[in-house]
Parts: C-alpha cells; structure tokens; sequence
C-alpha cells in the first residue's frame, strides 16, 4: 500500500444521482480511480477501460479522461499495450547550484546522462546578452539526456560562450560532469545561478525521447550561472516530465536591515 504525493483527489459523497447532478461524470470516476490508486504499490496494474467502464456505469471516453488526468497528475503511467498502473511517487529535487550527478546520488539513485549533440550556433541577441559575448559570436551547445535508474528524466541543452572554452567540445561525453570538467579543465567554478521554472507541453522530440505523451505538461527549468567573479558561465534550458518530478527549495525571510539604516 501507498500514499499518494500529492493526495488523492477528493471522492465526493452522496448516492450517484446526486453527484451526477453536482458534479461532471468523469470528476466523479476520477476521484474514485485516485481511491483506487491510493491503495495500490507503485507498478501494480489498474483494471482494463472496458472493465472501469462497466465497474462505474458510464462509457469509455469517460474512463480516459479521468485516467488522463490522473497520467498528467503523476499517479498513474499509461503504456502503450500494456495497460495503466499506479505511478511511484514523484522525485522531488532540491533547487540548488549542484550538477545533475550530485542531485541524484542524493536521491539514492544512479545517474546517467547520454550526450545527444555537441555543436556550435552563432549568438542571436538574447543569447549574446546571457553569455556577455558580442552578437553572432560562437555558442558552444551541448545538448544531452539525463537519466535516473536507466529512466529518462530530462533533456538538457547548455549553452557557452565556445571563445571561453576551447576544447571543451572534444572533453565532452556520455556521463561527464560538466561543472567538474568547468573547475578541474578551466579553473571556473559556478557561484550563483538564477533559475526560473515554467510549464510548457511536450513537443512530438522531447515526448519520444523521456517516453512520454504529446501534449502532456513538462517542467522548463532556465539556469543562468555565474562564476565567482560574477562572469556568465552558462545558460541551460531543461525540459523534465511534469508527472515525474517536483522541485523544492527553502524560503527564508530578507535580511532584516542593520541598526540606524534609513
């Protein structure tokens, strides 16, 4: 047995004329399939469609809309073939200025990352201005696949100013540390970073590559770094599936301003 992440969704009470009447039908199945889910281990299988279906007196296309929405909740994984089955509960990763190696042993799991492309691109002006390099310099993009116990977790593409780092293409493989590489190759260490995270759907690319759906919602993380004598470093752009991941970080109060400050 489990306990849901993020608590199932509420099953409403009543007999079923009155929910019907309070409630949309798939919202009504949804919360009784997030019960269900609620009292399986992470792996077990759910009944089939046709089976919810007639468990719950209602029709198919219900039955998938309430399962979609459990899918993008992250407590149910659809496969293809195979059926639906109760999701293991989110990762959950600290936002800190750490590699993705570091986050995931801290996790207890294995880290692995595949190196998709290594390439360089001429800096548009958002770029330009990101790495403090003149417009149309040479961008170093390193375009990888970061997975977590052989799972594909995200896709990350870093981009550097190519100037700054000679050779580092060619230092570049499958599992090297980037920010290792950074300090032992280069003598830059990261100090600080600015990290924005929004919400985008998954293109048909980033879908097939982390075994996921079209149009099923994705975390965008946006890093930029900085050394610690404050110069750009890196801006990366990764894409993490939405029902696999959440990220935490602690809050703390601004520092309360000294005595006798006006």
């Amino acid at each position: 047995m489990r306990s849901a992440t993020a608590g199932p969704a509420p099953v409403p009470t009543g007999t079923d004329e009155q929910l019907s009447r309070q409630y949309p039908k798939y919202y009504v199945v949804k919360g009784h399939l997030a019960h269900i889910l609620a009292q399986l281990a992470p792996g077990e299988p759910l009944p089939a469609e046709r089976a919810l279906a007639e468990r719950f007196s209602t029709s198919r296309t219900t039955i998938r809309q309430a399962l979609r929405e459990l899918a993008i909740e992250g407590r149910l994984v659809r496969r293809r073939g195979r059926g639906t089955f109760a999701a293991l509960p989110k990762m959950a990763q600290r936002l800190q200025l750490t590699s993705y190696t570091e986050d995931m042993r801290r996790l207890g799991l294995v880290p692995r990352s595949l190196l998709l492309s290594v390439s360089q691109v001429r800096a548009d002006e958002e770029m330009a201005s990101r790495l403090d390099v003149r417009l149309r310099a040479r961008v170093l993009r390193i375009e990888r696949l970061r997975m977590a116990n052989e799972e594909p977790t995200a896709i990350e593409t870093t981009h550097l100013d190519a100037a700054r780092f000679p050779g580092l293409a060619k230092r570049m493989g499958d599992s090297v540390s980037l920010y290792a590489l950074l300090a032992s190759e280069y003598g830059v260490h990261l100090a600080e970073a600015e990290e924005t995270i929004e919400t985008v759907p998954a293109a048909p690319r980033e879908a097939e590559l982390l075994d996921t759906t079209v149009g099923y919602p994705m975390l965008l993380l946006s890093r930029h770094s900085r050394d610690t004598c404050g110069r750009p470093v890196e801006f990366a752009l990764s894409f993490y599936r939405g029902d696999r991941y959440k990220f935490v970080t602690r809050l703390r109060p601004p520092t309360a301003p000294t005595a006798g400050a006006g």
